[in-house]
């Protein structure tokens, strides 16, 4: 039998305290810790309205999340605040990482706020899931090996819409005229239009550059109005796009419009009867997907109104990252890059699943155009827009209307 000396114990039960004092309580504190999510979105500005949906989905998503156990059995904690422009954005982002203790950052809506936070996360190879701006370059040259893409971008719209307009008749031999949002999204959207018009027999005659401030169109409808174009095309954004569907209407032009961007929001703000012709969306309230219908009918009884695209687009982002978070059991940011680029399926309330593509980070993932209701039809404000087909069709590839590897200047 091995005996032990007073002054044996006396050690042995001092290191036991010593490690009940911090190591144990530091293994138990480090498996309960709230995980920590930085977001960030407009929620002032043209954007504004934008990101006050956003705020919505993510949260509900966060909610129920944590009700049902939270993510490895900890609790998702979600500092979110206004990314105000990319020089605050970016500021914020290294605030969050480096004081607030986030594990990742997620979501932004405007094209230079988000290449700001993307610059950040590549510093300080971190995650970023870049949800709501649709710039190509952002996917493109820019592109990092530390940022994922969710919402659609600029050309897979163009083409959603394109598609649209060759098969009504509307786009050989038509002529075009353009107004461009006058920042880095605008600007990829009337390339993507023009490269469009281009390959398919459209002309275009006229484009404006506005800038993201304006409010008053009169001086952009009065050349519209000189030009007399076949059809007028919007590459505007946020709330941009509800002024001029509202003066456009006022101006009575007897030209067909129709734009390469539109968020719900926007139409709604545009009232009954004053929006017309074919528009992109990445995913509206009326689908008929049964786990579309279910999130649509929560989100109505805990806000009292049905939500926007960028609510569900938040949704279920931060249903992905906890997905990828549970199944890697980790946050670590080398493993969550290799659990995405697996490409692997997630649920996104649609008729099919879709994945991150490896090289470029971006979501594959249905887009639809809509076309919008004549007026006195709506039942309601939100019943305003009939959702088309999804694109591609059920026998083709997600793919098919992205860019190909020869299109998109990324390099990892």
């Amino acid at each position: 039998m091995t005996r032990y000396s007073r002054r044996m114990l006396l050690k042995a039960s001092a290191a036991f305290a010593g490690a009940s004092a911090i190591g144990f309580p530091s293994i138990v504190s480090g498996q309960t810790e709230k995980i920590k999510i930085g977001h960030l979105t407009p929620l002032t500005g043209f954007l504004g309205a934008l990101g006050a949906y956003a705020q919505l989905g993510i949260r509900m998503a966060e909610e129920e999340i944590n009700a049902a156990g939270g993510v490895m059995g900890r609790q998702l904690d979600i500092t979110s605040e206004d990314s105000v422009n990319p020089a605050t954005a970016a500021t914020k982002a290294q605030r969050m990482l480096d004081q607030d203790g986030v594990a990742v950052l997620m979501g932004e809506i405007n094209s230079a706020s988000a290449l700001t936070i993307m610059q950040v996360a590549e510093r300080n190879k971190r995650l970023f899931m870049q949800i709501g701006a649709r710039s190509d370059a952002l996917r493109g040259k820019n592109c990092n090996k530390y940022t994922f893409h969710v919402d659609i971008p600029s050309t897979v719209m163009v083409n959603a819409v394109g598609k649209a307009l060759v098969r009504d008749n509307m786009m050989k031999d038509k002529k075009f005229y353009t107004l461009t949002a006058d920042y880095i999204f605008g600007h990829d959207l009337a390339r993507a239009a023009k490269s469009f018009f281009d390959a398919n027999g459209g002309k275009l005659i006229g484009d404006e550059l506005v800038a993201t401030d304006v409010t008053d169109f009169s001086p952009y409808l009065l050349k519209i109005r000189q030009a007399k174009p076949d059809v007028v095309c919007s590459n505007l954004a946020g709330n941009q796009v509800t002024n001029l569907i509202k003066q456009y209407a006022e101006f009575g032009l007897p030209y067909p419009i129709v734009g390469f961007n539109l968020n719900t929001a926007d139409a709604w703000a545009a009232g009954d009867g004053n929006l017309s012709g074919t528009w992109p969306t990445v995913w509206y309230h009326t689908s008929d997907v049964p786990a579309s219908k279910t999130f649509v009918a929560n989100f109505i009884k805990k806000n009292g109104k049905p939500p926007e695209n960028h609510a569900w687009i938040e949704y279920v982002s931060l249903k992905m990252m906890a997905q990828a978070m549970n199944e890697t059991k980790s946050t670590d940011t080398d493993r969550l890059i290799a659990y995405f680029e697996k490409e692997t399926q997630f649920d996104i309330l649609k008729g099919r699943k879709a994945y991150f593509r490896s090289w470029d980070h971006q979501l594959m993932q249905e887009a639809y155009p809509f076309t919008v209701k004549a007026k006195g039809q709506a039942k309601d404000k939100w019943d305003t827009l009939d959702l088309g087909a999804a694109i591609p069709g059920p026998n083709e590839s997600l793919e098919s209307i992205a860019l190909t590897k020869e299109q998109n200047p990324c390099s990892m």
